[in-house]
């Protein structure tokens, strides 16, 4: 039996200014819904991998710094607005591990949790709720900013293993029974769509679930873990289009095969005006007891727009929960009351 006991997932990012108020705001909107709440990601992290190239890369002493955001008005800019601003780097000659000291995820965590704690303990946040950490996997954290190929071997394990440090860090300060796991994986699917010409031509697929193994057997097994499996947000949602849902239940099957753990959820995203064959790779799974959460909602369209693709995913998989595409880092903030009520109305929907 899946451990994620409820059927409304919110995937990661919510354009409000504080993690309290996005703590605050979703778990007296929907957290009677949903089994954990992430932070929302405000502040740097709303820019996702950009936080890691603003504040880990840029300046690190084994890496070279290529191209940045161009200055906008005589004003630096840290932010890409598309892949061709986006920041470039280079490992530095002779280097053969770059390290990481810090990569901020941790701090911020756990700073995070213990505002989450004070809520949920004055009853704003149901009891039975987990608080929810989202991290990108490997390829979406360096294969955008690192475009030459002979600089990942080096600049891969640093990351792998500074991430570890700070899922180890974490846990120090936020029991493992209170702890989701969710690992970002967007680039990666941005390469097996063919989006990405630096990249080799050759083996896609096997070269973006190859960090799974390095990482997930790591994280206790009284924490959830969980994939997104992500189309991208940059310059407007999705980055890429998939005919199908194909290439998200074949990384579904790898991970699950290859996580060393038991996976608790996947998260797949449904295009707004998708057929029913979208929806038929869903008969492929081979994930066992794994939760899917599949990206009906768009608020959009609404509850009504949801009805229809709800109807449709049905015929080919049953049991499922349901959630948005993406976050919503780079959404107004004005939109957050309505975005949350739509997917307070499609969880009520699919309960009926």
């Amino acid at each position: 039996m899946s451990r994620m006991t409820k059927d409304l997932l919110l995937v990661g990012s919510i354009p409000l200014e504080t993690e309290e108020q996005v703590l605050l705001t979703c778990g007296r909107t929907v957290g009677n819904f949903v089994p954990c709440l992430p932070d929302g990601e405000p502040g740097d992290r709303s820019y996702w991998i950009a936080y890691l190239a603003y504040r880990s890369f840029h300046g690190n002493p084994a890496i070279e710094t290529l191209h940045r955001p161009p200055p906008i008005r005589g004003i630096e800019q840290w932010k890409p607005t598309s892949l061709d601003n986006f920041w470039k780097f280079k490992v530095k000659p002779g280097v053969t591990e770059v390290q990481f000291d810090d990569l901020g995820y941790a701090t911020e965590a756990i700073n995070s949790y213990r505002i989450f704690r004070k809520l949920r303990d004055a009853g704003d946040i149901p009891k039975d709720v987990r608080f929810m950490v989202c991290l990108p996997l490997t390829n979406s954290a360096i294969d955008c900013h690192f475009r030459d190929p002979a600089d990942h071997p080096a600049v891969k394990a640093g990351y792998e293993k500074a991430m570890l440090r700070e899922i180890g860090r974490m846990l120090q300060q936020i029991p493992a029974q209170d702890l989701v796991i969710q690992w970002d994986v967007c680039v990666e699917l941005l390469d097996i769509a063919g989006a990405l010409p630096w990249l080799p031509s050759d083996d896609k697929f096997a070269r973006n679930v190859e960090a799974i193994p390095r990482l997930s057997p790591h994280i206790p097994e009284e924490v959830l873990l969980g994939y997104h499996w992500c189309y991208g947000t940059l310059g407007g949602w999705p980055m890429v289009r998939f005919k199908d849902l194909d290439a998200c239940v074949r990384l579904s099957n790898e991970a699950v095969a290859k996580s060393g753990r038991r996976v608790d959820f996947v998260h797949m995203p449904a295009t707004r005006k998708c057929e029913e064959s979208y929806f038929q790779p869903l008969r492929n799974l081979n994930i066992g007891d794994t939760k899917v959460y599949l990206g009906l909602i768009h608020d959009t369209d609404g509850v009504e727009g949801f009805r229809k693709r709800l109807v449709m995913a049905k015929k080919h998989l049953s049991g499922f929960g349901v959630a948005s595409v993406c976050g919503y880092g780079r959404c107004p903030a004005e939109d957050v009351p309505r975005v949350l009520e739509v997917h307070r109305a499609a969880a009520e929907a699919l309960r009926q």
